[in-house]
């Protein structure tokens, strides 16, 4: 069986001592840029694995960043999964784990993640736009990421790190689009009561911009509620008035229930892109499965991950530094559900 290395083995590949070997894993004390290159290329090279216990010991950190989203009974956890792969994936790819916290338990949540030093940093989601975890993440030991904007992230000089999709953005591209094809009116097939109780914050977020854009515009816009079952998707289509084809629709504008909605008007006989003008808030995958492409905005949710793992780690570097909000641009990417424009 071939010898485990070691870091004495390190250290006479690299040609330093074994206390500086040890000073690269910990970070205890400053170590030259060329001096660190030559410790991690011999330990590349020995394909060295540190013992994990040891340098969480030696270090004072646990290689742990825990995600906070609390899973709610009688809610799918599907929107959040490529959230939390991006996540796994970006921590793995830095010698993290990923804790997952899905209590429900507000701020004493994220003062007995961070009492119990479980992690090293912490992100938020399920963020509501009132939301207590805003005042008292910066007052924790370890940095915390808000993924989606709190209220009180918005105030001037505030200490709270958020990134997010932005949400204002996307809702204001899809109602254009509508808007300059041949629909006479906007109707917002939006999140049902069960999401818009739990005061999530993307959904005055998005509706005010939705309203705000079609305002400008000129344009009559109808926001409805629709849970997510079946009965409830066809009780909002018999409300707008889709029957059938032969007559003038309204352009829908699906902020929620995308797949469950398009198939509902295909079961009608109504097909986007030639009876009515149809656009989505979803991701591309899901877009592009459709019976009918949809034209549609993407969340993004592997680039907002992607970007909020990049910062956490840089806020592990500088714990200081000064509060911030960052938005993932949106963007529109047109397929087959919207109508040429008269």
């Amino acid at each position: 069986m071939a010898r485990v290395p070691t870091s004495k083995d390190v250290a006479r590949v690299a040609g330093v001592s074994q206390s500086t070997v040890s000073y690269v894993m910990s970070g205890k004390r400053p170590i030259s840029e060329r001096t660190r290159r030559l410790v991690e290329d011999a330990m590349e090279q020995l394909l060295y694995q540190p013992h994990a216990g040891a340098r969480a010991l030696a270090s004072q950190r646990t290689n742990i960043i825990a995600v906070v989203h609390p899973v709610l009974a009688g809610l799918g956890v599907g929107g959040i999964l490529p959230f939390i792969d991006e996540i796994a994936a970006g921590a793995r790819a830095r010698d993290h784990d990923v804790l997952l916290v899905t209590a429900d338990e507000g701020s004493a949540g994220l003062r007995r993640v961070s009492g119990r030093a479980l992690c090293d940093a912490m992100v938020v989601m399920e963020v509501k736009s009132r939301d207590e975890r805003a005042a008292v993440a910066p007052s924790l030991a370890q940095p915390v990421l808000f993924i989606g904007l709190p209220e009180e992230a918005l105030a001037q000089g505030s200490p709270v790190h958020c990134i997010d999709f932005d949400f204002e953005g996307g809702a204001r591209l899809l109602v254009r689009e509508l808007v300059a094809s041949a629909s006479q009116e906007v109707v917002v097939v939006g999140w049902g009561p069960e999401v818009v109780e739990r005061d999530v914050n993307y959904v005055p977020r998005f509706r005010r911009a939705a309203e705000a854009e079609a305002a400008a515009a000129g344009a009559p816009l109808r926001w409805l509620e629709v849970s997510r079952d079946s009965a409830s998707i066809r009780a909002a289509l018999d409300e707008v008035g889709v029957d059938g084809p032969g007559r003038s629709l309204p352009g829908l504008l699906l902020a929620d229930n995308v797949g469950e909605t398009v198939s509902a008007l295909l079961g009608r006989g109504v097909r986007p892109g030639r009876d009515l003008d149809v656009v989505a808030l979803c991701t591309d995958a899901e877009a592009e499965a459709m019976p009918v492409p949809v034209t549609a905005v993407s969340q993004q949710p592997r680039d907002v991950s992607r970007h909020a793992v990049e910062w956490l780690f840089r806020l592990l570097d500088d714990p200081s530094a000064p509060g911030e909000v960052r938005l993932v641009p949106a963007t529109l990417a047109r397929r087959q559900s919207v109508r040429p424009a008269p």
